[in-house]
């Protein structure tokens, strides 16, 4: 019998047409991705970075006791005007442990000059932070089949932050492709993106505006006031006003006590 056709009869053999699920069935093929979305200006500029490079941007946010909450209130702003479908915010009580001016009872320091932000590291560190917060990206990309997370650290401006160092993340991502199932099993080689890690505040903030994003949606102040309003005068507000200035445009959020000397960069 003639395997071509069930009832003996000769039948050509012709290849079926390829289904292009993209085009035909409106399935979107990008590359999932994780992206970590405090509300702030750099996340923000993360998260459009992402989404320009053709990812499909799953955005991650934490409410971990920080004081400055209304950070937090920005990102589903933010994922609203990126176009971002999927958000979710994680639950971490970090207040706990405290050890921090934005988990603790410390004083946010206010400001202070270009020359004190270059030395040392500032209270506002949280401690484990960064891996903490890449701990629970790493278990979402494992479950989305997702093999790319991007994190909005650097290492120019970042107030001296121990987590925000190149070899921090190079080591973080070495850990991580030896910590999951799928990573063992081969189904996952993690790349975690750090698109920012060399830029200043004024490049990070040239590249968001090349963009689209709206900055006037983020939050920024580790100390704002109950409305929301930055203080403007530390270090973060002294940071992302400078990078404002530096590109010649304005900020369009608006000051509680802004200092005038902004300073060279640190």
């Amino acid at each position: 019998m003639d395997r071509g056709s069930w009832d003996g009869r000769a039948r050509e053999s012709r290849p079926e047409r390829p289904v292009l699920p993209s085009i035909e069935m409106g399935i979107d093929l990008k590359k999932p991705a994780v992206v970590l979305l405090s509300g702030g200006l750099d996340s923000a500029t993360v998260a459009a970075i992402a989404a320009s490079e053709g990812f499909e941007v799953n955005a991650l946010s934490f409410a971990y006791g920080q004081r400055h909450s209304w950070e937090l209130d920005a990102a589903p702003r933010v994922v609203q005007s990126l176009g971002i479908r999927n958000h979710r915010v994680a639950t971490i009580d970090l207040r706990a442990f405290g050890g921090s001016a934005l988990t603790g009872n410390i004083d946010v320091p206010k400001g202070r000059d270009a020359e004190e932000m270059g030395h040392g590291i500032p209270v506002t560190y949280v401690p484990a932070r960064n891996t903490i917060f890449l701990s629970f990206a790493l278990a979402w990309a494992e479950v989305l089949g997702a093999s790319d997370i991007f994190i909005g650290v650097n290492a120019l401006d970042y107030s001296g932050y121990p987590d925000c160092r190149p070899e921090y993340i190079a080591a973080f991502e070495n850990m991580a492709n030896l910590a999951t199932k799928a990573g063992v099993e081969g189904r996952q080689r993690l790349k975690i993106h750090v698109p920012l890690i060399q830029l200043t505040k004024a490049e990070i903030i040239r590249r968001g505006l090349e963009l689209g994003v709206d900055y006037g949606l983020t939050s920024s102040c580790y100390d704002p006031d109950a409305n929301g309003v930055p203080c403007g005068q530390c270090d973060s507000c002294f940071l992302r006003r400078r990078g404002f200035r530096e590109n010649g445009v304005d900020d369009p959020l608006t000051y509680r006590d802004a200092l005038p000397d902004l300073g060279a960069a640190p």
